[in-house]
């Protein structure tokens, strides 16, 4: 349930970040995104973060990650969805699990049932059919999405890691989002446009969006092996092509789009009925 959560979430994230991405630049569009979620996470600090298991190793892989995840991964992604769309960015983004499977035997020593990885083929299929479109796979720009897939995935057993030894979904959170905001605001310094007022708050919407998710994320890899979130979080494509049906004209639904629906839902659904 967490994961799932946290899909709907990155997936509405990537829809508000190309509403806001028609008004201003992918850097800037980041460095007021993660600062928002780090300003909520701050705010909740007192009455959410339990630091009894404080470990210094631990804090110091959320700080590491923090350098990576969400900052290059928003930069990346923020990027290949002004490029690409939000489809084809979620499509090739949903790949993440593959690489976070493999990080997950070779860094955790993970043992990861057959069941993980034939969901995982139907998830990655799903959303290859719901966001194909002619030819714009052969695009140089492909492997923005594809960087940002490998981090994320990466990311994920970094974070089982940390949260094996501060087992702390907010901390890894807070952590993580304050790195990142000084990443990302040195990343964009002096590009800022403030006069668009519509993006900061598309923006704003996204941080808020993202945050959750990333802390939804942490919570489920602190109570799952990532071979069951991992899958399941690849979801997200799926809402970012019903809502941009929804509210982007680009987006359109089709019979192809019904079939990767079902195939997503089948393979998350295979996955979680072994768990």
């Amino acid at each position: 349930m967490l994961a799932g959560v946290s899909a709907i979430c990155f997936g509405s994230a990537l829809v508000t970040a190309k509403l806001g991405l028609r008004s201003i630049d992918a850097r800037s569009g980041a460095a007021i995104s993660i600062p928002t979620a780090t300003a909520l996470l701050i705010i909740a600090a007192p009455f959410a973060l339990d630091a009894s298991g404080f470990t210094l190793a631990a804090a110091l892989i959320f700080a590491a990650i923090g350098v990576f995840f969400p900052a290059v991964v928003t930069l990346i992604t923020f990027a290949a969805n002004d490029r690409l769309g939000p489809s084809v960015t979620g499509t090739v983004s949903s790949t993440a699990p593959l690489f976070a499977l493999l990080a997950a035997v070779l860094l955790l020593g993970e043992r990861i049932p057959a069941r993980a990885f034939v969901a995982t083929a139907g998830v990655v299929a799903g959303v290859a059919l719901l966001s194909w479109r002619g030819g714009v796979l052969m695009r140089r720009a492909l492997w923005l999405p594809l960087a940002g897939a490998a981090l994320r995935g990466i990311v994920q057993v970094a974070a089982k890691a940390g949260l094996a030894l501060w087992p702390s979904p907010f901390a890894a959170s807070l952590i993580g989002y304050s790195v990142s905001t000084l990443t990302v605001s040195l990343a964009a310094r002096g590009r800022h446009r403030w006069r668009e007022r519509r993006a900061l708050l598309w923006f704003m919407a996204t941080g808020l969006l993202n945050g959750l998710a990333v802390l939804l994320m942490y919570a489920a890899l602190s109570a799952a092996p990532v071979s069951l979130v991992a899958p399941v979080v690849a979801g997200y494509p799926l809402v970012t092509v019903l809502l941009g049906a929804a509210v982007l004209r680009e987006e359109v639904l089709s019979v192809r789009s019904v079939a990767g629906a079902l195939l997503i839902v089948g393979g998350i659904a295979y996955l979680v009925a072994g768990s």
